[in-house]
Order: structure tokens, then C-alpha cells, then sequence
């Protein structure tokens, strides 16, 4: 009898520390995404894509591949498992295209297991209007994952963002929540961060409050009111190698009390955690490329790494077929509703190439493609024969539009989602999807200001800011005066030779330049970001200053009534189709002028003095003048004194 009271003080021993163990110590996977932007599909390209098949294909990415990934994971662990994204899940493809209607990124977010999102910059890409009818779709379809966003503010006197205010005050988009996971209660928050904001024009007239003072007021309620165990923050804001300018890590040294930052926005390829402060931060790169999966230990409530792993979304997952099913039927849908007025399908090949094209922060492949392709459409819609003032001059693009390459893949056949791709984004003055193209003039000097946008401002504020052109080619010296390193434009004339061009004072003329309304505005409100240096006010052929860049949107149909807008991307796809079928078989191949780049852009550092100040502006003159007078005071008082020390020395 003795053994078995024995027995029984054993087994209710080992229950105790059991219990008592597990309540010092919890665990908690988090799997994460950001920056989804509904590639839905493996790429590049989408063709080569075969989600039920492994093995087989070298294409990565794609949401039935995610879907199986996160399954697996699961299946994995005893602990709780929770899945975040850090936003911008929407525009990229061809499927955001219905996603006022269809909301088709949410339904299928929640579908393969993502618990909770937040909004980033892109979700305001289709205005606040457009946000809201996403939203509403999806609560009318009844699926979506929980979304939290907590540094949005509407505007109290305008009204364009009063439907979306509703949807918040209702709780379709919170500004914390908390749930429930294995004995654990988790806080959550999002933010748009303050670089997210500075590229989000369309959300006007919301705006996003200091996400310092709002995390701390999060971290507040989340800490004191609800008691949680963890704070989690969905930051759409990102991480920078400059620690200055990182804006998660600066978070976290700023705002205490916040456990685990999964960040987004600056597709940040990041290997390992970042433990910054305490708080741990991880980023999952872009498109659903990889998922990231954190581990932790809650052990009285100190929250401790015990594992974190990138895993890769490639071919050696096979893709979840419920999810391949809704994305087969996401594809008719866009055919139907999208692509048929166009006489297009979504995986009809429209261009071959043996070779690929990369969007690169120096003059590149794709960026000459496509400003190439703005100039053609825009020259095809308004040129008109004998009227030189009608000519394009010069079309520019941001790196910021352009999303992806374009790769030759298994087959080397280009199709018209994989051409959508590298120009996505958007929303057209008349509400149609993706951004329309414009055509506006401007003098000599303001050329130049354009390609200072390259020399200055890019180094300043990264990789979006980098311009591709077409029509134009230009030198600078990064070594000169800011605002002031551009050296030499040549422009192409009529007979495609190029000439140069006289941007001092003298020349009045006036250029026609071609962008889409997105890069178009930015460079009307620049010279506002660069205390009026870069000042440029685009203007009608009369010379005329241009208030609203809406009245002169590109009209591809002058038959119709109404403005007809040309997007990017329906010019890219209609200048491919002018290329040679080299090889007959139907297809055009894109010309080997676009294997290598062709010095539009020519990079000449240089330190001799006359090659720092020959033609310089008012900046660079400025600049020597300090220097000189720089120069003479030290003269006048180290010089000078030692002078007349020395001759009554010898005195």
C-alpha cells in the first residue's frame, strides 16, 4: 500500500512542476508576411508556375505555397501559432485590379490562416473611397482577417474619408485588439510609418499621426488597461542599414514595452532577428518571396527569442489546392472584368526574350523599356506630323513604379500579367484602375531640375526617388555642389541623333515631358521639399502654368467622349506588340537594344576644380564664396598673427 501512495505523491509531484512550469514558461510562434501585394502566383514568370507540382519550376512565391507553409508549421507545434502581416498586401498584379469589387486578398488572406493584418501606404493607393469599398466587400463576403490600424486620422472638415471613418468606428479596422492564445493574452497595434505616409498622396485627406506618440499611447492601453501579456506592433514602416533612418529600430529605442515589431514597407531582405532595445524586430522581405517564423518563450513576463527561421517559398512546397482553385478562378474573373475590353488575356503571351530585364538603381534595361514605351504611346496619341512642339522630348519614370523585372524564365515567353507586373500601380483621375499618363511642358533650366531629382535627391531618400528616361541622356559629377552636379544633356532629335542642350538662362524654349500623374505630381511639389531649388512648374504648350494635372491626362481615343486615359501599363503592352517577329512564330522578340543599357545616364566623378565649378549655379558659386571666405579667416588668423610673432622675434 506504501508503494502506491508513493506512486500517486510521484505522479501528483510531476503534474505540479508540470503546471507550475508551464505557467513560468509559455510558448508562441508567430509566422509572419509583409508586403504580399497580391502576387498571388509564383514568379518569374507566371507561367512557369506549377503550385501542384514540386520539383519542377524555379519560380518563387505564391499564396497556395504560403498556405501549404503555414499549415505545415502548425502541424509542428503543440504551442499556439499565430499568423501576422505587416500590410501592404494589396497592388501588384493583375488581381488587385478587382479588389474594390471582389476584396479578393482578404478572403483569401484569411483562408490561408492569417490571423491579423494592418494597413500600409498601397492600401490608400485607390484613394479612401477605394479602401472602403474593399473593406465593405469583404465584410459583405464574410471573410477576412482581422485588421488593426492605429495612427490614421480623418480629416474633420473634408468629407472623401467619412465612409472609411465609419467602417473604423464600426470595428472593421481597430485600433488594438487583443486575443487569446494558450493561457496568453496578446496585445496588437499598427502603424503607418512616417516614410509610408511621405508616399501615400492618394490618402488625402487622411493623415497619419506621430507613430512614437501613438505606439506609446498603444502600449499604454494595451499595458495597463488590458493587461496583456505581449505587445505585438504591425509596423508598416521598415528598417534602414542607415541607423538614423531606420524607422523599427528607432521605435523601438523610443517606445518601451513593445515585445515584437514584425515589420513591412521597406522589403527589407532580413536574415535574423534584430533585437533592438529589447524588442525583438523581424521583416520578410516582399511578394510572399519568404515567410519568417519566430519562436518565443514567455517566461513571467519577460518575452525571450528561442528560435527564428526564414523559410523560402519556392518549388519545393507544394501549393495548398484549395487556394490554387480560388486563384484559377481569381484569373477568369480578371479576364472577364479586366482584360476583355482590351481584347488580352492574362496568360496570353504578348513579347519572347532570350534575355532578361532588370529594374536596377542605376540606368537600367526595364526602365528604358518602359519610358521607351510611355514615349511611343503618348507620341502615337498626340503627335502630330510638322508640329515639332508636339513631339515628346523626354518620358521619365520613378524606380518607385516600377515593380518587378521581367525574366525570360523556361520558355521565354512575356505574358500580359508578368508585363502588369512592372507597372502595377495606381488610380486614374476618372476612378479606373492604375495611374494614367500626362504630357505637360517645361523650360531648359527645369530639365535640368529634373535630373538633379537623380543626382540629389535619390542619394537622400533611396531608391524610389532613382529616374529612368527616355529621349534624353545626361552626365553628372556626384562630387559637385548639391542641387548642382548635372554636367551635360543631350537631347534626341527628330532623326534619333542627339544634341546638346543649352540649359542656361538663354534658351526659353519649352520640352514636352511625359510621366504618369503619380511621378507628374511629385515633381510639381519639389521644389516645396527642397526649400525651392528644384523648383518646377509644369505648363501648357502656351507656356501656361498647369493648376490641375488631371486636365492633361493623355487621350488615347479622341473619338470618344471623355478622356480615354493611357496607363502604364496598356502602353508597355502596346509598344511590345511593335516589335519584329524575328523567328515567325507569331510573337514578337524585344529588340537586343534592351540586353544592355546605352549611357542615358553616365556617372563622371571628378575632383578637379574646374570640373567642380564650370557652370555652376548660384549653389555652387555660393558654396566657393564660403569657402574662399573661409580660407582668407584662417589666413587673417593663424597666418597673419604668426607673421608679425616671428618679426619681432627676430627683432
Amino acid at each position: 500500500m506504501k508503494a502506491k501512495y508513493v506512486v500517486v505523491i510521484l505522479i501528483l509531484f510531476v503534474i505540479s512542476q508540470a503546471s507550475a512550469l508551464g505557467a513560468a514558461d509559455k510558448r508562441l510562434t508567430i509566422i509572419h508576411t509583409n508586403d504580399l501585394h497580391s502576387h498571388f502566383l509564383g514568379f518569374s514568370p507566371n507561367r512557369d508556375y506549377s503550385p501542384d507540382v514540386t520539383g519542377n519550376d524555379a519560380t518563387i512565391g505564391g499564396w497556395a505555397r504560403i498556405a501549404s507553409l503555414i499549415r505545415s508549421e502548425k502541424k509542428k507545434r503543440n504551442n499556439p501559432v499565430l499568423v501576422l502581416d505587416a500590410g501592404d498586401f494589396l497592388m501588384g498584379s493583375l488581381f488587385h485590379m478587382v479588389a474594390r469589387e471582389e476584396a479578393l486578398e482578404l478572403a483569401l488572406m484569411k483562408e490561408m490562416g492569417i490571423d491579423l493584418t494592418t494597413l500600409g501606404n498601397h492600401e490608400f493607393d485607390l484613394k479612401p473611397e477605394g479602401l472602403t469599398r474593399i473593406l465593405t466587400s469583404a465584410v459583405r463576403k464574410g471573410s477576412m482577417p482581422q485588421i488593426v490600424s492605429s495612427n490614421v486620422v480623418f480629416s474633420d472638415t473634408e468629407k472623401a474619408d467619412d465612409s472609411l471613418e465609419t467602417l473604423f468606428k464600426q470595428g472593421v479596422v481597430k485600433p488594438w485588439t487583443v486575443m487569446q492564445r494558450g493561457g496568453l493574452k496578446i496585445g496588437f497595434f499598427g502603424l503607418v510609418g512616417k516614410n509610408a505616409a511621405s508616399v501615400a498622396p492618394f490618402a488625402s485627406p487622411v493623415t497619419f499621426g506621430d507613430m512614437t506618440e501613438t505606439a506609446k499611447q498603444m502600449v499604454k492601453v494595451l499595458r495597463e488597461t488590458e493587461k496583456v501579456d505581449l505587445v505585438v506592433c504591425l509596423s508598416h514602416s521598415g528598417l534602414s542599414l542607415d541607423p538614423t533612418v531606420s524607422e523599427d529600430q528607432l521605435l523601438a529605442r523610443n517606445v518601451p514595452g513593445i515585445d515584437v515589431i514584425i515589420s513591412g514597407h521597406t522589403h527589407t531582405r532580413l536574415p535574423h532577428a534584430i533585437i533592438e532595445n529589447g524588442t525583438i524586430i523581424v521583416q520578410a522581405w516582399e511578394y510572399g518571396k519568404q515567410v519568417g517564423v519566430l519562436d518565443l518563450v514567455i517566461d513571467e513576463g519577460d518575452v525571450k527569442l528561442l528560435d527564428y527561421r526564414i523559410l523560402p517559398i519556392d518549388d519545393t512546397i507544394k501549393g495548398d489546392p484549395d487556394i490554387t482553385a480560388r486563384v484559377d478562378a481569381a484569373i477568369q474573373l480578371v479576364n472577364e472584368k479586366v482584360l476583355k475590353p482590351y481584347n488580352l488575356r492574362f496568360d496570353q503571351a504578348l513579347v519572347e526574350t532570350d534575355f532578361d530585364l532588370h529594374i536596377e538603381e542605376k540606368e537600367s534595361t526595364l526602365g528604358n523599356l518602359i519610358t521607351d514605351a510611355t514615349r511611343w504611346a503618348v507620341d502615337k496619341a498626340e503627335r502630330v506630323p510638322g508640329d515639332p512642339l508636339s513631339r515628346v522630348t523626354i518620358s521619365v519614370q520613378s524606380n518607385g513604379v516600377i515593380r518587378d523585372d521581367i525574366l525570360k524564365g523556361e520558355t521565354g515567353q512575356v505574358t500580359v500579367s508578368d508585363l502588369f507586373r512592372t507597372v502595377p500601380l495606381g488610380i486614374g483621375w476618372d476612378g479606373s484602375m492604375s495611374y494614367p499618363l500626362v504630357s505637360m511642358y517645361v523650360n531648359a533650366q527645369e530639365v535640368k531640375k529634373v535630373f538633379e531629382v537623380l543626382t540629389t535627391v535619390y542619394p537622400m531618400q533611396g531608391s524610389d526617388y532613382y529616374i529612368q528616361v527616355s529621349g534624353a541622356k545626361m552626365t553628372y559629377n556626384p562630387n559637385r555642389m548639391l542641387f548642382d552636379r548635372v554636367t551635360e544633356i543631350l537631347l534626341e532629335d527628330e532623326q534619333g541623333n542627339y544634341q546638346p542642350l543649352d540649359y542656361s538662362s538663354d534658351d526659353t524654349r519649352l520640352y514636352k515631358i511625359v510621366s504618369n500623374i503619380y511621378n507628374a505630381t511629385f515633381l510639381k511639389v519639389i521644389g516645396g521639399f527642397t526649400s525651392g531649388i528644384l523648383t518646377i512648374v509644369p505648363k501648357d504648350r502656351a507656356g501656361n502654368p498647369i493648376e490641375d494635372l488631371g486636365t492633361v491626362r493623355v487621350d488615347g481615343n479622341k473619338n470618344q467622349a471623355g478622356i480615354q486615359e493611357i496607363k502604364d501599363w496598356t502602353a508597355l503592352m502596346g509598344y511590345v506588340r511593335t516589335f519584329d517577329d524575328r523567328d515567325g512564330d507569331g510573337i514578337p522578340e524585344i529588340p537586343e537594344q534592351y540586353r544592355q543599357t546605352e549611357d542615358r545616364q553616365v556617372k563622371a566623378p571628378s575632383l578637379n576644380p574646374y570640373n567642380l565649378l564650370a557652370g555652376g549655379n548660384y549653389l555652387t558659386w555660393l558654396a566657393f564664396g564660403a569657402i574662399i571666405l573661409v580660407l582668407g579667416l584662417i589666413f587673417l588668423i593663424v597666418y597673419i598673427p604668426t607673421r608679425i610673432i616671428r618679426k619681432r622675434r627676430a627683432v
